[in-house]
C-alpha cells in the first residue's frame, strides 16, 4: 500500500486489521510506503516490510517472498 498524504496513512493499518479479522493475514504480505510513511510507522502498523518508493519495493517483495 502506498500513501501520499498523512491523512491516508491510518487506512494502512485499518487494512492490516481487515486482513487479520478475516482470517487471512498469514497468507498475504503487506508492504508499505509514500512520502509520509518511515520504517518505524510500517512496524509499528505491522506491515511485513516498508519501502521509500516502488523500485525498492520490488526489492523488498523479492525478499519476503524468495520470488526472483
Amino acid at each position: 500500500m502506498s500513501a501520499l498524504l498523512t491523512t491516508t496513512i491510518p487506512s494502512m493499518k485499518t487494512t492490516i486489521e481487515a486482513l487479520e479479522s478475516a482470517g487471512v493475514r498469514d497468507q498475504v504480505k503487506v508492504i508499505v510506503g509514500g512520502a509520509p510513511v518511515t520504517q518505524a510507522y510500517a512496524e509499528r502498523m505491522g506491515a511485513d516490510g516498508y519501502s521509500a518508493d516502488a523500485s525498492s519495493a520490488v526489492r523488498v517483495a523479492t525478499q519476503l517472498t524468495g520470488v526472483t
